[in-house]
């Protein structure tokens, strides 16, 4: 065989195993899986798909190695498979920002204007943990934080911030994240802390983010 003929074959299993990702639900499903293993009608209720339709595009993932399974019962909960999914994920996202400033217009809107919701970078974020100065606040559901959360965080779901209010301290900046940088649940979770009288700041990346850059995740 020619090497030209072995580089075809080597980049179509290349293209073969990118073929999957070419659809917005399974990049959705994705992202949600890598919050958390999760069983397929949670995965079919957050990406707002039937359980069949969800199933489908699941099993297309998990032919190519994208996810794995285990069943409980009669219930069937995907996860991560071993593979760097998570990087493959993120350097989409930046490829496709890079390229497409229409999708940058689109981030904007869909997290209601960031500029109400002011970001903290990474390496703020850590030298604020280091020195004990700032509230870390997890606005995702409680399965999800169980799961695995940045070092220290505090869980309030966006659901019950209104309520638990009294369990945030006044004197202290409060930094809220979710479920990456297209998640909106932090950038709403600043503006109610804002308009309580506290100092609130957005984290813009996630568990997963967290995790692929090297970084400790706790669990609970």
């Amino acid at each position: 065989m020619s090497m030209i003929n072995n580089q075809y074959h080597i980049y179509s299993e290349l293209a073969d195993l990118a073929r999957p990702l070419g659809n917005a639900h399974r990049l959705i499903l994705l992202e949600h899986i890598a919050q958390g293993e999760k069983p397929v009608e949670k995965l079919a209720e957050l990406a707002e798909l039937t359980v069949a339709n969800a199933s489908q595009h699941l099993q297309q993932l998990k032919r190519n190695g994208y996810v794995q399974t285990r069943r409980e019962g009669k219930h069937v909960f995907y996860r991560l498979g071993d593979a760097p999914i998570v990087e493959l994920l993120i350097a989409l996202r930046q490829f496709a920002e890079f390229n497409h400033s229409e999708i940058k217009k689109l981030v904007v809107s869909t997290l209601n204007d960031q500029k109400d919701a002011e970001a903290i970078s990474r390496e703020e974020l850590l030298s604020r943990m280091h020195e004990n100065s700032v509230t870390l606040l997890d606005v995702r559901p409680e399965e999800e934080f169980a799961q695995g959360h940045l070092p220290g965080a505090v869980n309030i779901p966006l659901t019950e911030l209104e309520k638990r209010l009294s369990e945030l301290p006044e004197e202290q900046d409060i930094v809220a994240y979710c479920r990456g940088p297209y998640c909106s649940l932090s950038v709403k979770a600043v503006i109610a802390l804002r308009e309580k009288g506290l100092s609130a700041r957005r984290f813009n990346e996630g568990v997963p983010e967290w995790k692929a850059a090297g970084y400790p995740v706790n669990r609970s």
